[in-house]
């Protein structure tokens, strides 16, 4: 069957009724909601859903009209990079779905959002319109603070909406990509000097890992630091592999792996090499896994 996937991040993590709405506003489409998970400190939640493509589209503009209503970026306070209220859309081929058409989608639904919103919306990823838009991070670079200068770059000009951000809502970056895995590791420290050192040593732009993206944050209702990574082809890059980076250049300042953490769903294969306890993974359900719960939604649509 032809589906897709969407896995939009929403900057709030921390007000369970907004959080409850964005979950109701997708389920109430008709798309398969897989998965829901958020973070007090990053102030952040990260939605999975799928479904076939008038489902996809129905749920992501009716999370995206609720986020808008309900969260405003001039107040945002988290520890993670963000650029909007709903902060980035990305639509992830699965089944029989290419990825030409999830950049088609991308760029339709982009620009339904920002004729819907005023919304000035950035396309990445698969759906760029340009080489330097390709990565996640440099389309996101300045945060909603720099929103307004970045607008007013040649360079940054939105792919579709306004050259101003909108006033609570910023802008959202829109694209299309292979299946990514969010995957955090917890160090038994404060440090932030330490997570970002290790962070550095392991992220591809800085010579490490190959697909590799990785960032040191600050949990600071658990008094530690994370390193925050995103696993962009985890095939040529296991989890496993990450992990042990992380841990060795971890020990090189005498700093232990806490723990670590999977945010949204795992495909079983990323898995089935390294067990989630070498990787201090607990308390690992299987519904965790993408396949199990796209069979146990049997009803996708």
């Amino acid at each position: 069957m032809p589906l897709i996937e969407c896995v939009p991040n929403v900057s709030e993590g921390r007000r369970p009724e907004v959080i409850r709405a964005c979950a109701e506003a997708i389920a109430a489409t008709g798309a398969a909601l897989l998965d829901q998970t958020s973070d007090a400190d990053h102030n952040r939640s990260v939605f999975t859903f799928a479904g076939q493509e008038a489902a996809v589209r129905a749920a992501v503009h009716a999370l995206v009209d609720v986020a808008l209503r309900s969260i405003d970026m001039r107040t945002h306070t988290g520890v993670h990079p963000r650029m909007g209220a709903v902060d980035v859309v990305p639509f992830v081929p699965l089944g029989e779905t290419s990825i030409n058409e999830c950049v088609r989608i991308a760029r339709e639904v982009g620009a339904e959002l920002a004729a819907r919103h005023d919304l000035p919306i950035f396309l990445y990823e698969a759906a760029a319109s340009a080489p330097h838009r390709l990565a996640l991070e440099q389309v996101r670079r300045g945060g909603f603070e720099g929103l307004t200068a970045k607008l007013q770059q040649p360079a940054w000009i939105p792919d579709f909406g306004p050259t101003i951000p909108h006033p609570s809502a910023g802008a959202t970056i829109v694209g299309a990509r292979p299946v990514l895995i969010a995957f955090n590791v917890n160090l038994a420290t404060d440090r932030l000097d330490v997570a970002r050192a290790v962070a550095a040593a392991v992220r591809q732009s800085s010579g490490g890992l190959p697909f590799v993206k990785a960032l040191g944050l600050p949990l600071a209702e658990r008094g530690i630091v994370q390193v925050s990574m995103n696993l962009t082809n985890f095939r040529e890059t296991s989890i496993a592999q990450a992990f042990a980076s992380v841990r060795d250049a971890a020990a090189r300042y005498g700093v232990a792996v806490l723990e670590s953490e999977v945010i949204g769903l795992v495909p079983a294969e990323a898995l089935a090499a390294a067990g989630a306890a070498s990787i201090q993974l607990p308390n690992f359900r299987a519904d965790r896994l993408l396949e199990v719960q796209l069979l146990q939604q049997s009803g996708v649509r």
